[in-house]
């Protein structure tokens, strides 16, 4: 059997394209699974995973409890907001407590960058990034190329433009990882204030202007404008952003060809993209929600397969 060549799942920055391959191959089967009158398999019947998440998240906690559930492992769920970690518990404590209750398994979100590697040194059990601050959401971006591949076919030789806060988004650098890591072309988009200075140094190319950024592109992957992690104002109004770098109906329809819509959710309906371009045919959102169980249950167990 093939198999990871990881033992944690830390970042895209740390696989390579067998890996992704495998993780897609996986997840096809688990898709199937899952439009089953019976959505479960007892796959991982015998193996315990924590779900430990120091940052708020609603969509990618369901979407991996779901995951979890649907492959019927036990799951412990931590949410810290709740828990000792105010009372000024480190985060080795936390986990070491919850490792001795013998997991196999940690699901972390943590809003510091390189909170998973800290961890995947220090404590005996499997670690899946749900991401990690501004650095990386590895999960969100396997499922983007998931659904890419779904829609056109391959990745490889696609133009995708990710358009919006690039600076603070984790779904972007490892986004940006996987599609060049598959032979993808990217190009990013925004306000050159949420534009990282050396982005170019990852092999992709800036543009300023969205339609040109639109005209060139096959995929176009609209992100959420993060004000939660903005200290400063990064542009004068959402107003004056939504004119210069949302994607609405009428600028969609004016294009000469179709392209494909995505978003790692949740939308900010009005800002970077109008209700009528988020419910078109051209969308994949709900697609990418759907696809998003699969890769989660294709990580975990491949994952759990290498749990000695």
């Amino acid at each position: 059997m093939s198999e990871l060549s990881v033992n944690h799942l830390l970042g895209i920055k740390y696989l390579n394209e067998k890996d992704i391959k495998l993780i897609f191959e996986t997840a096809d089967h688990f898709k199937e699974v899952i439009n089953r009158s019976i959505k479960k398999v007892p796959t991982l019947r015998d193996v315990t995973i924590a779900n430990i998440f120091f940052e708020n998240s609603t969509r990618t906690k369901l979407s991996f409890e779901l995951a979890e559930k649907r492959l019927s492992a036990d799951v412990v769920n931590f949410s810290a907001s709740q828990s000792s970690v105010k009372k000024g518990e480190t985060l080795i404590d936390t986990v070491n407590n919850i490792l001795s209750m013998k997991v196999d398994m940690v699901v972390m979100r943590h809003p510091n960058p390189g909170a998973g590697i800290f961890l995947a040194r220090h404590v005996n059990a499997s670690i899946v990034n749900a991401g990690d601050g501004a650095h990386e959401h590895p999960t969100q971006a396997l499922l983007d190329s998931y659904s890419i591949r779904e829609k056109l076919g391959d990745v490889g030789g696609k133009n995708v433009v990710i358009v919006g806060d690039i600076l603070h988004s984790r779904v972007a650098l490892s986004n940006i990882f996987a599609l060049k890591l598959q032979g993808a072309q990217v190009k990013v988009c925004g306000p050159r204030t949420l534009i990282p200075k050396h982005i170019e140094s990852l092999g992709v190319t800036v543009e300023t202007d969205l339609r040109k950024a639109l005209e060139w592109c096959d995929v176009a992957n609209m992100l959420r404008v993060q004000r939660e992690r903005m200290d400063i104002s990064y542009f004068p109004s959402t107003r004056e952003y939504t004119q210069q770098f949302g994607l609405n109906k009428q600028l969609l329809n004016s294009l000469d060809k179709s392209i494909v819509v995505m978003h790692p959710g949740p939308i900010n309906r009005g800002v970077e993209i109008t209700s009528d371009v988020a419910d078109s045919n051209q969308s994949i959102i709900l697609e990418q929600v759907e696809n998003g169980v699969a890769i989660r249950m294709a990580v975990l167990y491949l994952l759990a397969s290498k749990i000695k």
